[in-house]
């Protein structure tokens, strides 16, 4: 035994060794994928639980983007619906104004006559007042043409006859009138009861054109529309005595100017005349009360060709 080999020995102990270590790390090689396995093992099923949060996360998230989409394009429907609606309605509306205020052209001759009329009444007046008698006569010639000339330009031309044309020849004849009469009162030409009663009458039927201008506007009764001439609600028709009062009014306001020119101031002739104006002033104003067909609202279009004069 003592004489074994050394080199033998030395090779032996180094196997030894070496199958230690081999044998201690297999071990540890073998302890290594056990925890590794362990490990993907729990991975996984955390990946696999992560996956599945994350899948229903998502679906979630889906369906309240899919929610509000929808509420969305609901929100977008509802609001094109409501203005499609405003805007029908409106239309409607427009639909049904037109059906009751008429648009017509002002613009017309006889109504550029009645305008010069009203233009014209103040500096008669102060004509009047400043006894310049002739000026104040031709003008008053030329005023009382222009006034025939307009109705018989609106009945022979359809296109200048106007629904304001029916308001506007009467209130430029009562103007003219008044303002006759209340000048003529002043230099003492003419008797102060008479020119009373011409202007109480002219207020009150001006008054009352206002009052059915008024009722006859739909709402919004404004201001604006109001003085609108372009929009005709009514039709006014004078009644036939109050044609030949307006003629014997303006004759006899011609008369008392034509007096001091030509001396026959106090004329009988003139007085007749007077008393004359004064019953055919109140037979006109009873005669508006009394005729049913004075005025007339105007619901619809109407035909142009009936005359407004």
């Amino acid at each position: 035994m003592r004489s074994r080999n050394p080199l033998l020995l030395f090779t032996s102990l180094c196997i030894v060794s070496k199958t230690g270590k081999m044998a201690m790390s297999y071990c540890t090689i073998l302890r290594f994928k056990q925890t590794a396995t362990s490990n993907r093992c729990l991975l996984e099923k955390c990946l696999k639980q992560y996956f599945t949060y994350r899948t229903s996360v998502y679906s979630t998230g889906i369906n309240d983007h899919q929610k509000n989409y929808v509420s969305k394009n609901e929100r977008i429907a509802r609001r094109k619906a409501l203005r499609t609606q405003i805007l029908q309605d409106i239309k409607h509306t427009k639909r049904k104004v037109e059906e009751i205020i008429e648009k017509e052209n002002i613009w017309t001759v006889p109504n550029f006559l009645c305008m010069g009329r009203i233009v014209a009444s103040p500096y008669l007046s102060y004509l009047i007042l400043s006894q310049d008698y002739q000026v104040a006569l031709w003008l008053l010639i030329i005023a009382g043409f222009s006034d025939m000339a307009d109705g018989w330009i609106a009945r022979t031309w359809i296109t200048q006859a106007s629904k304001l044309g029916s308001f506007l020849d009467p209130c430029a004849d009562k103007l003219l009138v008044g303002t006759l009469f209340l000048s003529l009162a002043c230099v003492g030409l003419v008797p102060i009861p008479l020119t009373c009663l011409v202007v109480v009458r002219d207020v009150a039927l001006v008054s009352a054109a206002s009052y059915i201008r008024y009722r006859s506007l739909p709402p919004p009764k404004t201001l604006a529309r109001y003085f609108d001439p372009t929009h005709a609600t009514v039709q006014l028709a004078p009644t036939y005595i109050s044609k030949i009062n307006t003629g014997v009014q303006l004759s006899f306001a011609a008369g008392t100017l034509a007096a001091p020119i030509f001396h026959f101031v106090n004329h009988p002739i003139l007085v007749g005349l007077c008393y004359v104006t004064a019953l055919t002033t109140l037979a006109g104003g009873i005669s508006y009360l009394l005729s049913k067909n004075t005025y007339k609202f105007l619901r619809k279009k109407t035909d142009t060709r009936q005359t407004p004069r």
